[in-house]
């Protein structure tokens, strides 16, 4: 004999799981930041090196560390890259 099904609706549990065909969305902050953070820190690194003879920028103080300062930024906005779907 078949068995016959409740009259109460079962609920649904909602899961967070990807649906297939369906692309995942970036937060709108990531590619900017991503790109900004790069590009901040390349402008850093040549201007350190365009300047470091005469004018010493972009900090004086930090001399070649400002090198460090410039790949951090870009190694930050890399790190992002990661997230991005």
């Amino acid at each position: 004999m078949s068995e016959s099904k409740s009259s109460k609706p079962e609920k649904k549990k909602a899961e967070s799981v990807a649906v297939p065909g369906r692309p995942a969305v970036n937060p709108r902050w990531l590619v900017p930041t991503m790109l900004t953070l790069m590009l901040v820190g390349l402008a850093w690194i040549v201007t350190y090196y365009l300047t470091s003879q005469n004018l010493g920028l972009p900090i004086p103080a930090l001399g070649n560390w400002n090198l460090v300062v410039g790949f951090v930024l870009i190694i930050a906005g890399f790190g992002l890259t990661t997230r991005w779907k």
